[in-house]
């Protein structure tokens, strides 16, 4: 088992050294709070995932419009006059 490159024994030592500074009745509390936090924080990054993926594919949705790119734009006809010297 490795997380985020620590092994099973350097999670027991740092649980060893987390259940002596905080304390064997504190340390549950601790425990639920970062449970909490973590899952708090997934699931603002699956929202956030979702959201990026809603504003992708918005602008596919909206395709019944033409784009018009600038090479079509300038071989189009012109509607304007020719300015007249003289």
């Amino acid at each position: 088992m490795n997380v985020f490159g620590i092994g099973l024994p350097e999670m027991a030592v740092i649980g060893a050294v987390a259940l002596l500074v905080f304390g064997p009745k504190r340390l549950p509390e601790l425990g639920r709070t970062l449970g909490k936090t973590l899952k708090g924080f997934q699931a603002a990054s699956k929202e956030f995932e979702r959201e990026i993926n809603k504003a992708m594919a918005e602008p596919e949705l909206k395709g019944d419009e033409p784009e018009v790119l600038p090479a079509e734009a300038s071989s189009a006809p012109s509607q304007v006059p020719p300015n007249e010297e003289g």
